[in-house]
């Protein structure tokens, strides 16, 4: 199973993601869990992340894809997950298109 859960800031997709990610035994990725974390890392990459967040602004498109990509890979999402907080942008949802596709004909062959 896999589901995405959209909605604004602060109207319970991370409450709702953890409790659907335990009932079903799914891995429930936060993007901006994922953020945070990286900032704690205080990197380039997690200090040019802060510089976003401090600001209120969107994190790049193509480092929340990257981030995403990478961690849809991880062998803990193998039997679904469900996902806080993206795609977030048009640009997100074509990525994450992308790689589900992408997974779903790997496991097929």
């Amino acid at each position: 199973m896999r589901l995405v859960l959209l909605g604004l800031p602060g109207a319970g997709k991370g409450t709702q993601a953890k409790r659907i990610a335990e009932e079903y035994h799914l891995t429930a990725i936060s993007t901006g869990e994922m953020l945070r974390e990286a900032t704690k890392e205080k990197d380039t990459f997690g200090l040019r992340v802060q510089e976003y967040m401090n600001k209120g602004e969107l994190v790049p498109d193509e480092w929340i894809n990257s981030l995403v990509k990478s961690r849809l890979q991880a062998k803990d999402v193998e039997n679904g997950f469900v996902l806080d907080g993206y795609p977030r942008t048009l640009q997100q949802a074509k990525m994450l298109e992308a790689v589900l596709l992408q997974s779903f004909k790997s496991a097929i062959r």
